[in-house]
């Protein structure tokens, strides 16, 4: 698709870049890795392993969309072997903290070969670095919410990694062809959950447009108030719409976002009739006592909610 080209062109020239002056790992010692966010962090860690020491700028339960760096992250950066990022204009504050940093750090584009969708209501900060100002044809960045997709985030990251640290790339190796055993189990998994939902009921309402290759692999359709930026706003317009479908299409249940603002989804549930059906992870995993604090804690969470709201009847 048109956004795939368009999202990934600049990032890979500025990651060629920063290749270019990162030397690999310091010798016995771990590879200093730094994630956008906690979903690609744990992401890492999986395929890092003993080797990869792991810091994540956006941390658990935070919302990465308008994140603000703080002064610490750019010594952060600076004293990094490799900088692990989603791409596809996720983190649009990204390029200018590395740069600010002096970051020499290899840069790993984990959403590199995707192929995107369109992001439905896309604003132009959600746009990546040298992309169009054509909101309609901006991808939506949330493709880890496919583990098809996940696959090649973490194909990326093992390279990477092995690259900023050859002698153990048959560790990373190892460790990425483990972890895709463990999401081969996890798809067939969501599959199986999804499919016993009966078909009248795989309607999701969701705060924010997070969830797009999501419906995309597993067949539930997501509607959400917002964009893919929970910088975005509802219109009064788009909430009217949607608590009209809500009567119309019988949709038995709201989500919420446990990086959001409830009260908008709150609105929506009391003045259409639907229930709240749990919140729901979209772009952070919880702390490590919640439901959630790993990647793959975190799409079963998911899942447990959607059943439990939508079926079996």
């Amino acid at each position: 698709m048109r956004g795939r080209g368009l999202a990934m062109g600049r990032w890979l020239v500025f990651g060629l870049a920063l290749v270019a002056l990162a030397g690999s790992a310091r010798a016995g010692e771990p590879v200093r890795a730094v994630a956008t966010f906690s979903i690609l962090a744990d992401l890492v860690r999986a395929v890092g392993g003993a080797h990869v020491a792991v810091s994540s700028l956006v941390g658990p339960d935070a919302d990465a969309h308008g994140y603000s760096p703080a002064p610490g992250d750019s010594r952060t950066l600076a004293r990094a072997d490799v900088v692990v990022l989603n791409g596809l204009g996720f983190e649009g504050w990204i390029e200018r903290l590395v740069k600010a940093s002096g970051a020499r750090a290899a840069l790993v584009v984990a959403a590199k070969g995707i192929i995107t969708i369109p992001g439905r209501h896309a604003h132009a900060h959600d746009h990546a670095p040298g992309q169009t100002g054509d909101a309609d044809h901006a991808p939506d960045p949330h493709a880890w919410q496919s583990i098809p997709n996940v696959k090649i985030y973490v194909a990326n990251i093992r390279d990477g990694l092995a690259k900023a640290d050859p002698a153990h790339a048959a560790d990373y190796a190892a460790n990425a062809a483990a972890y895709l055993g463990r999401l081969d189990t996890l798809d067939a998994e969501i599959r199986e959950a999804i499919a016993a939902i009966p078909p009248e009921h795989r309607r999701v309402i969701t705060t924010h447009d997070a969830f797009g290759y999501f419906s995309a692999a597993y067949g539930l359709s997501f509607i959400a108030p917002q964009g893919v930026s929970t910088d975005s706003e509802a219109s009064p317009r788009d909430v009217a719409q949607i608590i009209r479908q809500i009567r119309r299409d019988k949709v038995p249940a709201v989500f919420l976002e446990t990086i959001a603002d409830p009260r908008l989804m709150e609105q929506i549930a009391r003045e259409s009739g639907a229930t709240i059906g749990g919140k729901v992870y979209s772009d952070a995993l919880s702390g490590p006592t919640g439901p959630a604090p790993t990647y793959l804690d975190m799409m079963r969470a998911n899942l447990r909610a959607f059943r439990a709201a939508l079926g079996p009847a």
